[in-house]
């Protein structure tokens, strides 16, 4: 009789197990990511009979290692780099200056606007949470002035952060899920920011329409500001973010209207190259803000990077992950099965990082998962139809699908606005399942209006 390792269902049950392993340890056990996925890879390998039968019991341990090396090789320095432009920003008074500057120019009418700007623009670099910290206190003063559109301030905040923070690099889910789909950061990073613009414009829209079904008091004071970005020009505030944007994405435009990029761009478009004179610019804005010696400058620098060591740590477990799955054969197991009807692999990709993210809370683990899932499917992706960009946004916008109580973000944003479950629920929430539909929505039917191929 054939053994079960080898009927058709095996990998199907590999890939299920596995996902059901993370959930639960992550939600029901409360394990930290890293350990939750590195497990998970480990779990996969024992499960996989071709490497059991070629390498041995040994390389359910040894075979992760390796793969958690190579990918925290690609992300670590970039990771690295985006942590401490973001805590320079912060720390430098520029993101301030930004946020400031936009309310200036656009008005009280349009705050809501300024500060989705704002809020998608520092999202870039800065972890979400923090982009929020930021933000929340203004959106606070505006309502206490005006007496009116706390919810959309909120709104506004929440959504343009969750935008970039899923679907536009260097943050940690979206570049993991370029570097394992093989697509350039700067073809990742232009076309996270043209498909951001609908979902951002509909952030406006629902919080409006919110806004005038809800009126939420603000419970929380507001904090002293005790920043003063006076001194530091609009240039150099932007110059953190746009620098490495602009490094990076020359190349990809460069390509996209010539069809050759010369060698001495590709080197100044290096994502490694372009995110160092983005950190640099931080930190000179760092250093001159608040006179800060040498010495001074890098010892405040550990703190940013023990939190982007941490965020690497999860990344890179997470390509360990993934390199496992893609041993698991699910790719040829799910092709063979789907050989008879059709299957279109964006909703596909949508909903596996949807699930994952409604399960177990965290989009950045939806996506290092939902990236090893797909591909796995799609192999080289020549076979796909479309640019494999459009697979890596609806996983993004998939990310953002069901923000409730095991999310972190979920409860930065009820805590820090200071609203109940229930309220989160009604507006946090809702928005961001509306965002992720319709961004998956928008990104099936460019593909097939635009696929580039």
């Amino acid at each position: 009789m054939e053994s079960i390792y080898h009927a058709d269902f095996w990998p199907f049950a590999i890939l299920l197990s596995s996902i059901a392993l993370v959930v639960v340890l992550v939600s029901k056990f409360k394990f930290h990511p890293f350990i939750a996925l590195v497990a998970a890879a480990v779990f996969v390998g024992l499960l996989t009979p071709d490497l059991m039968e070629s390498k041995g019991i040994n390389a359910a341990l040894d075979e992760p290692m390796i793969a958690f090396g190579v990918m925290a090789g690609k992300i670590a320095w970039v990771i690295a780099l985006a942590a401490i432009i973001g805590t320079a920003m912060l720390e430098s008074g520029a993101a301030e200056k930004i946020v400031t500057q936009l309310l200036n120019k656009l008005g009280e009418k349009q705050a809501a606007l300024a500060l989705l700007i704002a809020a998608f623009l520092l999202s870039i670099p800065v972890f979400l949470d923090t982009v929020f910290f930021l933000l929340i206190p203004l959106g606070i003063s505006l309502a206490l002035k005006t007496g009116k559109n706390y919810i959309l301030y909120v709104m506004a905040i929440g959504g343009g952060a969750a935008i970039t923070h899923s679907i536009v690099p260097p943050t940690p889910g979206p570049l993991i899920m370029a570097e394992s789909l093989g697509i350039e950061l700067g073809t990742v990073i232009l076309s996270g920011m043209i498909l951001g613009i609908v979902p951002a414009l509909l952030v406006l829209y629902i919080g409006k329409r919110i806004n005038e079904k809800m009126v939420v008091p603000i419970r929380i004071a507001l904090p002293v500001n005790a920043g003063d970005a006076s001194q530091i020009a609009l240039t150099w505030a932007l110059a953190p973010i746009v620098l490495p944007i602009v490094m990076i994405g020359s190349g990809t435009m460069v390509q996209a209207i010539t069809g050759h990029v010369p060698e001495w761009l590709v080197f100044i478009g290096n994502k490694n190259l372009a995110m160092a004179t983005g950190a640099a610019a931080a930190l000179y804005l760092w250093a001159k803000s608040e006179k800060l010696s040498s010495r001074e400058l890098w010892s405040k620098v550990g703190k940013p990077l023990e939190i982007g060591g941490i965020i690497i740590l999860i990344t890179s477990a997470g390509g360990a992950y993934g390199a496992m799955i893609n041993n698991s054969g699910i790719g040829e197991a799910i092709r063979l099965a789907t050989e008879n009807f059709p299957l279109h692999f964006i909703p596909l990709a949508w909903l596996i990082a949807a699930v994952l993210k409604t399960a177990q809370g965290s989009g950045t683990v939806a996506m290092i998962s939902s990236v090893a899932i797909m591909s796995a499917l799609i192999g080289d992706g020549q076979s796909l139809g479309f640019h494999p960009v459009y697979l890596l946004m609806a996983m993004g916008f998939g990310s953002l699908f069901i923000s409730w109580m095991n999310d972190s973000a979920f409860w930065v944003v009820a805590r820090m606005s200071g609203l109940t479950e229930k309220e989160a629920l009604k507006t946090w929430t809702f928005l961001l399942a509306v965002i992720s539909l319709a961004g998956m929505a928008q990104v099936w039917l460019l593909s097939w209006m635009f696929p580039f191929v």
